[in-house]
């Protein structure tokens, strides 16, 4: 099923519908993201890629708000997503939700269980932001599941999410500006992860 922009506003959202959406292995993360147009548009932006999960952190407003609402077209409703207190928790979070799952999917294939420690996926933890550590977005290796972390702003991503991540990129500024709009910049490295896993076959 697929709606436009009039139809996600106007038509009530259908749980059953909504679970029936196949998933990619991604998470959006969202560290003290201040203004709720780019926590709507980040929304939007998830609907976009099929993202299993958006986590709202520290100061990062939720819904339901108005603003996140328009900006959203309503995808609010049909993205899951959950606040948590720090972005630093939402990393610690996701990384043990991979590990269990993997080690759940190895048991189902093979009939058997696991030795504790055994069997882990390692989630992939990516911090969009400007620092020493970082590389161009499009030079980076990305695998599933992954986590994508945006931050503040005028601060960007705190310091110690930086260094919990696998790997920090940034996008390249030709120009006199220094720095994108942190949805813009979110959108450009999905859809560049979407490329190189070719999940989507659009090429």
């Amino acid at each position: 099923m697929k709606l436009n922009a009039q139809q996600l506003r106007t038509i009530p959202v259908d749980i059953a519908e909504a679970k029936k959406v196949k998933r990619n292995p991604i998470t959006i993360i969202c560290d003290n993201v201040l203004d709720t147009y780019n926590v709507g548009a980040i929304f939007r932006l998830a609907d976009a890629v099929a993202a299993e999960k958006v986590y709202l952190c520290g100061a990062t407003e939720t819904p339901p708000n108005s603003k996140i609402k328009k900006a959203s077209i309503n995808t609010w409703q049909w993205v899951e997503w959950e606040y948590i207190a720090t972005a630093k928790e939402a990393i610690m979070k996701v990384r043990g939700s991979a590990d269990a799952k993997a080690m759940a999917d190895k048991q189902k294939a093979e009939g058997t269980r696991l030795p504790d420690g055994q069997g882990k996926q390692k989630i992939q933890i990516i911090a969009v932001e400007q620092d020493t550590r970082s590389k161009p977005f499009y030079q980076v290796e990305y695998q599933f599941p992954l986590a994508i972390v945006v931050g503040n702003e005028t601060y960007g991503v705190s310091k110690e999410v930086l260094d919990m991540a696998d790997a920090i990129v940034e996008l390249p500024m030709w120009g006199i500006n220094k720095s994108l709009n942190v949805m813009v910049s979110c959108g450009i490295v999905l859809y560049e992860v979407m490329k190189q896993i070719d999940t989507i076959k659009y090429y």
